[in-house]
């Protein structure tokens, strides 16, 4: 029989509650200084927000809300007003980054979200609906979702959460509790209840470095279109795969790095480097910039009826 402690103390719930409400508040403390409201000047109006990640005043927002400016208006939360230029943006991945003419004052750190778990706390500061700098507080609901861009694209490793989001926080950050920017708050689901979408703050890391050092997001090209499609089970077996869908090639582009490769109208394409390929979107996944100009082996199906290896040198995407 196990020995029972009498003396123990059931937990305070107003400590447990003031513990939390002490742990969103020193996270928005820390990160509610550096996020900006941002208005695009000239061309079609409309606003969203946006968060320094620098002292000199570079400044992480979604695409769609800088949309063809070139300037925009950053207003600070001191009240500060200054102007800013879109330095570059990327629509597959709904980020864009401005340089604002002078300085921006306090400035977040972006963090590692592939430490993030499922109910790890969330906190949302934004400018929804015109209402400056409000915060909002959930969990992380899922990690790992795909979406569609505004390009057709899908974005990878998008996290989910119930923080409320409306129009207006579109470009603002998603806090952890410890103080840094875990994503990029980019959707909200129309017509559903507390579910919204932000761009991991890896990926806006990583558009952030491509935009500063190239001017834009480089991705690798290949130069086939194609279409996702059922994998015969036959062929399936033939290649030692236990996938059940993969890319057949509708279209190979003329002098480009596929066709320089032998490939063919109607292979299908059943890896990449050894990584299987079940669709289109894995193909846009796998073409990233840092298999720009190396060898990149591609498992295919061809139309003679073979397992056969192609190794191609991908190019810059245009």
């Amino acid at each position: 029989m196990g020995f029972i402690d009498k003396d123990i103390v059931p937990a305070d719930d107003g400590a447990l509650i003031d513990a939390y409400s002490q742990s969103i508040a020193a996270a928005v403390d820390t990160v509610g200084p550096a996020v900006s409201r941002i208005e695009r000047v000239g061309g079609r109006g409309g606003h969203g927000s946006g968060f320094a990640v620098s002292p000199d005043g570079l400044i992480v927002t979604n695409n769609h809300v800088v949309d063809d400016a070139k300037i925009v208006r950053i207003t600070t939360p001191d009240g500060s007003v200054t102007e800013g230029r879109v330095l570059g943006r990327d629509v597959d991945t709904d980020i864009a980054l401005i340089r604002a003419n002078s300085g921006v004052g306090a400035w977040a750190r972006l963090g590692d979200s592939k430490r993030l778990r499922r109910g790890h706390i969330a906190i949302a500061i934004g400018n929804p609906l015109g209402f400056e700098w409000t915060v909002t507080a959930g969990i992380v609901s899922a990690l790992g979702r795909s979406m569609r861009s505004a390009s057709g694209r899908l974005m990878d490793d998008v996290i989910q959460t119930d923080a409320a989001l409306n129009p207006g926080n579109s470009g603002g950050p998603l806090v952890s509790s410890s103080g840094e920017v875990i994503g990029v708050n980019t959707a909200v689901i129309q017509g559903a209840q507390s579910i919204a979408f932000a761009v991991a703050s890896n990926t806006a890391n990583f558009v952030v470095s491509e935009i500063l050092r190239y001017g834009q997001v480089r991705r690798a090209f290949i130069g086939i279109a194609g279409d996702t499609i059922e994998l015969p089970r036959r062929i399936a077996l033939e290649a030692g795969t236990g996938q059940t869908t993969s890319v057949r090639v509708r279209r190979v582009e003329p002098g480009g790095p596929a066709e320089r490769a032998g490939l063919r109208d109607g292979d299908y394409i059943l890896a990449i480097d050894g990584t299987p390929v079940g669709g289109v979107d894995d193909i846009v996944r796998l073409m990233s910039g840092d298999r720009i100009g190396q060898d990149t082996d591609l498992l295919v199906f061809s139309v003679a009826g073979r397992i056969e290896k192609r190794t191609l040198l991908p190019v810059a995407r245009s």
